[in-house]
């Protein structure tokens, strides 16, 4: 079997559901973890519950602590926390954490980013208005078929939790269980999801400086003169390193955004919501105030990739700019070349003229002497014929041998 077999045929049973029947308030916590937050709080855990059930090597697990059903998972960066607490009285008001959780997140409340209560009730049972649990212009819906509605008007008490009521007309445990999952689901990862909405808008602010620095090397570049492109190119590399940086800061809360608002839509289609005449339903009121938020923190990773795009594009076009103008100054630079070619080979033909007559009159100046010193001594020669006669022989002669060493220098 290959060793990855068993782990990852479980993640069908990874993060299960509590399953219960009756009334019951759920208190579910999502808390960020800092790096050591979550493990030390799984160990708390751990050694709250019995020891046959204590296993910190997992990403989750079900147990009881002081015989209550207790859920916590670790996902990625944050660690939820969840407990059932079946009631039998009547609803008299939102009641507290329990002090055993208080006390575990009392050293990591400034990590806790989600806080949610969720009142279950019978229908049989419960008090009939939403006022009458404490909500204030709630929203609502049927869901699942209309097997149970549930309430809220998704504010927080002074202790930071949001209420929701559910009222429970026919659904059995496995599919409360269920329902409450979502709904948890919806809350944490919407809150998980919005924790980008404020880097978005200190990123908006940073972009508007950004594209103007933009605009004006822009401007600079189509009117650019041959010495200041090396100084015009360090500014747009120094402002393409700007936006690599803020991109390598913010593309993994951008990225976790994306996935987070997915698994909220999602959770809220599975809900499959019927309207309450009168009310608006909790999935429509969820996306209508929290979509917004989502396309905005969309809309400033594209605009961060368009700039950082316009400026690699205008640093390319300078370089292309500078790269033609250098291939126009080394075609100059080859003419000239040629030119001086041309005027020196223009300047050793003449030298090699000059040669020739030069070395012509010497060897006829030489023949010259030798005639007249031959007909001195006796000898019955015309110097000034012979001379004459070999003036042509001589000139052809060198200009003959001129050539061969011309070719063979070539």
């Amino acid at each position: 079997m290959h060793p990855l077999r068993k782990c990852l045929h479980d993640e069908l049973h990874a993060r299960p559901s509590i399953y219960f029947d009756g009334p019951a308030i759920i208190y579910h916590l999502a808390i960020l973890d800092d790096g050591n937050s979550a493990n030390n709080m799984i160990k708390t855990l751990s050694s709250h519950c019995e020891p046959s059930a204590s296993n910190i090597s997992t990403r989750h697990q079900l147990m009881k602590i002081n015989g209550l059903p207790f859920k916590w998972e670790w996902h990625t960066e944050f660690l939820t926390m969840t407990l059932v607490v079946s009631r039998i009285d009547a609803f008299s008001g939102w009641t507290s954490v329990p002090n055993f959780l208080e006390e575990i997140i009392a050293q990591n409340r400034s990590l806790v980013i989600n806080a949610t209560q969720i009142l279950v009730e019978d229908a049989a049972t419960w008090l009939g208005t939403p006022q009458s649990y404490g909500f204030k212009d709630p929203a609502c819906s049927n869901i699942n078929n209309s097997d149970a509605s549930i309430w809220s008007d998704f504010r927080l008490d002074s202790n930071g939790f949001n209420h929701i009521l559910l009222v429970n007309n026919n659904l059995n445990a496995f599919r409360l269980g269920r329902s409450i999952r979502r709904l948890l689901e919806i809350e944490t990862y919407r809150m998980l999801a919005s924790l980008t909405l404020p880097l978005a808008q200190e990123l908006s602010v940073e972009l508007q400086t950004f594209e103007r620095k933009l605009a004006t090397l822009a401007q600079k570049n189509s009117s650019i003169c041959n010495g200041s492109a090396r100084l015009l190119l360090d500014e747009i590399t120094l402002l393409s390193a700007e936006l690599a940086n803020r991109t390598a800061k913010t593309r993994q809360r951008f990225s976790a955004t994306e996935a987070y608002s997915l698994i909220v839509f999602e959770r809220i289609s599975e809900l499959r919501e019927n309207s309450i005449k009168g009310y608006q339903q909790v999935g429509k009121f969820i996306e209508r105030r929290f979509r917004p938020g989502v396309r905005y923190c969309e809309a400033t990773e594209k605009r961060l990739e368009r700039i950082a795009t316009s400026v690699a594009n205008l640093g390319d076009l300078l370089q292309a700019r500078v790269q033609v103008e250098v291939e126009e100054q080394n075609t100059k630079i080859l003419a000239a070349l040629d030119l001086r070619a041309m005027t020196q080979m223009r300047i050793q033909k003449a030298v090699e003229g000059f040669s020739i007559i030069a070395i012509s009159y010497y060897l006829i100046s030489v023949l010259k002497i030798i005639c007249e010193t031959l007909s001195s001594l006796g000898v019955s020669i015309a110097p000034r014929i012979v001379v004459s006669l070999l003036i042509p022989l001589v000139i052809g002669m060198i200009v003959l041998i001129a050539k061969r060493l011309k070719r063979a220098a070539a």
